[in-house]
């Protein structure tokens, strides 16, 4: 095989189809950075979404499990035709984490609320029982 054939009449042509070519740079499944802090009475998720809004995300907690999901999907839109992608990284995607959480949350109180991006979640911690004192009787 001639260098021709590889490249067609012009050996820019090759670099041409590389950045024309949308598929080397598209990657349908991506992993949000996530920070995960613990506090005295509550653990803290931290989970960075830009472009996705409240309605976008997923939180289901099965059995012991959180499991964080969503799925952004591609606008329609169409350029005219002066107009044409140079570049197309922001298409449609998924994600999905999952969380074992530890036995000493309070699965009944916990919060999430979403703000410029950041989803937070809020694992508050099981109020730990007193200890109890047990008298000891004379026999």
């Amino acid at each position: 095989m001639n260098n021709l054939t590889l490249y067609g009449n012009n050996p820019f042509d090759l670099i041409d189809r590389f950045f024309s070519n949308d598929d080397l740079f598209y990657t349908g499944f991506r992993t949000p950075a996530v920070d995960i802090s613990e506090e005295d009475n509550r653990y803290l998720i931290e989970a960075e979404l830009p472009g996705l809004s409240e309605k976008d995300v997923k939180l289901e907690l099965k059995d012991g499990i959180l499991y964080l999901s969503t799925a952004k999907k591609e606008s329609k839109e169409e350029k005219s035709a002066k107009n044409r992608w140079l570049r197309r990284e922001r298409r449609e995607f998924q994600f999905s984490r999952s969380f074992d959480l530890p036995d000493n949350i309070d699965v009944e109180k916990i919060e999430a609320s979403f703000r410029d991006g950041l989803l937070t979640v809020a694992l508050p911690k099981k109020a730990e029982a007193a200890p109890r004192i047990v008298p000891v009787k004379v026999a």
